[in-house]
C-alpha cells in the first residue's frame, strides 16, 4: 500500500502519556489505522502532553514502541504537543481580539451554584479590583451555540453548549486546555477524519466550535465504542489497566480486532505485521460497532 499514491485522507492517534499503552488506547489506535489505511491516507501519532502533572516519566516512548512493536508506525514523525504552546498563545490572542474569551477566577466551588458550569458571567468579577494570588483562567463565551454534526458511527449529533457552559482553553495555573490544543492541532496537521473513542464525544463539540470561531478546517469525526471491563468500568490508566505485552501483542491485537468488526478467519496470522496485513483487507467500516462500550474481559 506503501508503493501506491496516498489519498488526501489524513487520520491520527493521540494517546496522553499518564501510562503505558493498554488495551483501550489500543482499540482507538487500530480503529483510526484501519480508517486512515483503508482509505490510503496517512495515519499520525500526536503526543498530548500538555498537563506535566498528569504526566508519568518515560510514558511517552513507551508507548511509542508499543506501537511500533503492534506494526503501527506512523506516516510522519510524532509530534509533541507540549512543544506547541505558542500556536495555542496565538489562538488564544485571536480569541480575546474577536471578544470570545474572557479571563475567569471562578472556581469550582464558585459555581457550584450553576451546577458547576459557567454560563454567561463570572461569579467574582475579574475586574473587581481585589488583589489575587494567581493568574486568571482563560474561558470562551458559548452563548446560546448548538452544534450539529454527522458522526461517521454515533449518527447525527446535537449539542447545546449551554448545558455544560462557557469553558476553559487555558488554565489558571498555565497549561492549555485539551479542547484549544486539540483543535490547533488537527487543523495544523490537515486532519480529515478524526477516529477516537466515544467517550470523547462530548469534547467534539466544544472542538468544532471553536474551530468555526477560529476560521478552521473542521475534519470528519468517527467515535469507536470504548473498552470495559466485565463489570462495566472504562479501560484506563487510571483505573489500573494494565500494559499490552510489547514482547507478545498479537493476544491483544486479536481481541481488539475482533471488537472492531474483523472476522475470525482473518485473525490467524501469527506476527503483528501479518495479522494486520490480513485484517487491513477484511476490514469494513460498516461492520463497526455502533454500541458506545465494549467489554473486554481479560484485559482489564
Amino acid at each position: 500500500m506503501r508503493d501506491r499514491q496516498r489519498s488526501s485522507y489524513r487520520g491520527r492517534f493521540a494517546p496522553s502519556p499518564t501510562g503505558d499503552l493498554h488495551f483501550g488506547s489500543l482499540l482507538a489506535a487500530l480503529g483510526s489505522w484501519l480508517c486512515a489505511r483503508r482509505a490510503n491516507g496517512a495515519w499520525l501519532v500526536r503526543i498530548d502532553d500538555i498537563d506535566p502533572p498528569r504526566e508519568v516519566p518515560g510514558s511517552a516512548g513507551s508507548i511509542l514502541r508499543t506501537l511500533r512493536v503492534c506494526g503501527l508506525e506512523p506516516d510522519e514523525p510524532p509530534w509533541h504537543q507540549g512543544t506547541r504552546a505558542p500556536a495555542y498563545e496565538d489562538a488564544l490572542q485571536r480569541l480575546r481580539a474577536d471578544g470570545y474569551a474572557f479571563p475567569c477566577r471562578c472556581s469550582r466551588s464558585d459555581l457550584a451554584a450553576n451546577g458547576g458550569a459557567h454560563r454567561g458571567a463570572c461569579v467574582v468579577p475579574h475586574d473587581s479590583g481585589t488583589a489575587f494570588a494567581r493568574d486568571p483562567a482563560w474561558r470562551v463565551r458559548v452563548d446560546d451555540a448548538v452544534i450539529v454534526f454527522e458522526d461517521g458511527l454515533q449518527g447525527l449529533q446535537r449539542w447545546p453548549l449551554a448545558a455544560d457552559g462557557d469553558f476553559v482553553v487555558k488554565r489558571a495555573d498555565g497549561p492549555f486546555a485539551y479542547q484549544l490544543a486539540c483543535a490547533v492541532d488537527d487543523a495544523a496537521q490537515g486532519i480529515t477524519e478524526v477516529v477516537r473513542g466515544a467517550d470523547l464525544l462530548d469534547s467534539t463539540p466544544r472542538q468544532i466550535f471553536l474551530m468555526r470561531l477560529l476560521g478552521l478546517r473542521e475534519p470528519a469525526y468517527l467515535h469507536l465504542p470504548v473498552a470495559v471491563t466485565a463489570a462495566g468500568e472504562k479501560l484506563s490508566k487510571s483505573s489500573g489497566a494494565r500494559a499490552i505485552d510489547a514482547h507478545g501483542p498479537a493476544p491483544a491485537l486479536r481481541a481488539a480486532l475482533a471488537l472492531l468488526g474483523i472476522p475470525a478467519a482473518a485473525l490467524r496470522q501469527p506476527s503483528p505485521r501479518t495479522l494486520l496485513r490480513d485484517a487491513l483487507a477484511a476490514f469494513e467500516p460498516a461492520a463497526l460497532p455502533h454500541a458506545r462500550i465494549l467489554a473486554a474481559p481479560g484485559f482489564s
